[in-house]
Order: structure tokens, then C-alpha cells, then sequence
């Protein structure tokens, strides 16, 4: 909740936050790889700093947790609020990064969360062609 008057450019960093979460929401528990994997990417997007990576991984944990526990948010739910906000704000196309993303499909060992994360990138590249550099209108 103070995330939005604390945070500079929070929409940003809660975007990038809801799309990781869809990358690893596929199974109950975020296993070490994930973790791992989730620590090393949030760190080379913040690079420079360090405390709104630890931001970033905190907004992810805080996504998953409320899809595990059904506290105001689900899978299909995050999904809708993605596509939204990449259909609203045109830059957040440009947070979407494929081949970031696809690394999480090392940490998968059953065939249904492999299945369901070769999904989540197909809808997450269909995004990305649909609203990369795609100038919203105002009325």
C-alpha cells in the first residue's frame, strides 16, 4: 500500500513485478531456482540500485502469495491486470523480456508447469508484438 507514495515510478516496478510473478505462479511454492534465478534478474534490472531491487522481489513474493492464499488476487486475474497495463501504458511493452523470462523454464521439472509457462510466454510475446511502440490515443 505505500509502495505507491514511497516508491519512484512504482506502476513500473509493480508491472515488471506482475509479470515475473506469472513466471513463477505456475506451481505452489517458489523453489530455489526460482529464487535464485528471481534475486540474479531483479538485480540486473535495477543494477544501480540495489534497494528497489529488493523492492521489485518483495512486490513479487507479496503477488504470489496473494495468488496462493486467493487474498484478493488470482492467476487469471494477474494475467487480465498485465495485459490491461500493457494496453494502457505503451512504454510497459518494452519491460517485457522475452528471453529474461524464458530462463525460468529451466527451473520446471513437470510437463503441466512446463505447459502452462510455454503459455504464459506465447500470451506475454503477443502482448509485447501488439503494444510494442503502439501509440495510445487520447480522446
Amino acid at each position: 500500500m505505500f509502495r505507491e507514495f514511497l516508491v519512484y515510478h512504482n506502476s513500473s516496478l509493480e508491472f515488471r513485478a506482475k509479470v515475473l510473478t506469472l513466471m513463477i505462479a505456475s506451481n505452489d511454492e517458489i523453489n530455489k531456482c526460482e529464487e535464485s534465478l528471481l534475486l540474479e534478474i531483479a538485480h540486473q534490472i535495477y543494477s544501480k540500485n540495489p534497494s528497489r531491487a529488493e523492492i521489485l522481489i518483495d512486490t513479487v513474493y507479496e503477488f504470489f502469495e496473494k495468488i496462493k492464499t486467493d487474498n484478493g488476487l488470482d492467476l487469471e486475474h494477474l494475467i487480465m491486470q498485465v495485459e490491461r497495463e500493457t494496453r494502457t501504458v505503451k512504454r510497459f511493452s518494452s519491460k517485457i523480456d522475452i528471453p529474461t523470462l524464458k530462463r525460468f523454464s529451466t527451473c520446471l521439472k513437470k510437463e503441466n508447469d512446463i505447459i502452462f509457462h510455454q503459455r504464459v510466454i506465447e500470451f506475454l510475446e503477443r502482448l509485447k508484438k501488439d503494444y510494442d511502440g503502439v501509440e495510445i490515443k487520447k480522446r
